[in-house]
């Protein structure tokens, strides 16, 4: 999950979407679940909740800004694991 361009010059609107992590910025996309304008006051966040639920549990994995913009629209996944790490990978507890 991550964030794709739109816009004009200086005018930057984003749309938040589903792509695999060797794509382009604002190259193909498997899916759009929502979108993110920064110049309007306050920002405008629109994220589709069941889609993005229903990626979070397939294994998408949100980048930071995504992550902000989820908790901002009142999207948690059920079991917390917002960066997809599951709990106890890449720890050292036995």
């Amino acid at each position: 999950m991550r964030l794709r361009r739109t816009g004009a010059k200086k005018q930057p609107r984003y749309r938040v979407v589903i792509a695999e992590a060797r794509t382009p910025r604002d190259g193909a996309f498997i899916d759009s679940i929502g979108y993110y304008d920064p110049l309007t006051e306050p920002l405008t966040v629109k994220i589709d909740r069941d889609k993005a639920l229903g990626w979070l549990s397939k294994g998408a994995q949100p980048s930071d800004t995504v992550v902000r913009l989820l908790k901002r629209a009142g999207i948690t996944p059920a079991d917390g694991s917002a960066k997809g790490v599951a709990d106890g990978v890449g720890t050292d507890a036995e």
